[in-house]
């Protein structure tokens, strides 16, 4: 079934969606006829952003074919090191330079994901806009730009820690709280609550890779 993007948006950027959004999953083979199908181009395209996804380390090699890449452990763990200090300056920033209309935006965002609560797939997409508007309330596109990378390789994580029990809803207050500092033009508070929430969901990962080998 072709995908109706596809007039819209270029091979690279179909493949790297669909892998963010979880169509296609670590260790996925991706073939490059299936692609074209899938999204209405022809193979050259989809060649090309095969080979630009593989040198970026999104897609590795498994014999012939191409899969999704996945994270180890240490990688997984630098990961959300960068990801903690790259996302405190982003609310930070927020908390200097966002405009009224940014700050409802977010405060809007808090209070209709509540109805997500127990639905992780649906808040995973919802926490990546949640994070998104705040990268974007920096006015930093220098900063935005390297959080896109990190994001990107955020995909590369096969499970959402929000799936965990009770995650959610904790997920939503920590929200609320990054959102009231950023409201407050706090910097100190908006940087400690953001960077808080991720070293949370870090530690909520870290306890479900464990459980996994139980």
């Amino acid at each position: 079934m072709k995908d109706p993007r596809a007039g819209q948006k270029d091979a690279y950027g179909l493949i790297l969606d669909a892998i963010d959004t979880g169509v296609y999953r670590p260790g996925d083979r991706l073939v490059e006829s299936e692609l074209a199908d899938r999204f209405g181009v022809s193979r050259t395209p989809i060649r090309e952003a095969l080979q630009r996804l593989e040198t970026q380390s999104m897609l590795t090699r498994d014999g012939r074919s191409l899969i999704v890449a996945s994270l180890d452990h240490n990688q997984m763990a630098d990961l959300y090191v960068v990801r903690t200090e790259l996302e405190g300056l982003a609310a930070r920033l927020a908390a200097r330079h966002a405009t009224s209309e940014e700050v409802r935006v977010l405060r809007d965002m808090v209070e209709e994901d509540r109805s997500l609560i127990g639905k992780p797939d649906a808040m995973s997409r919802a926490n990546r806009r949640f994070h998104k508007q705040i990268h974007l309330a920096s006015h930093n596109r220098y900063l935005v730009q390297q959080l896109d990378l990190v994001h990107r390789s955020m995909a590369l994580l096969a499970t959402t820690s929000l799936a965990a029990e009770g995650r959610g809803e904790e997920a939503i207050k920590e929200h609320d709280q990054i959102v009231s500092a950023i409201e407050a033009h706090d910097g100190d508070a908006a940087h400690k609550a953001l960077s808080e929430h991720i070293s949370k969901a870090f530690v909520t990962r870290l306890k479900i890779d464990a459980d996994k080998v139980r």
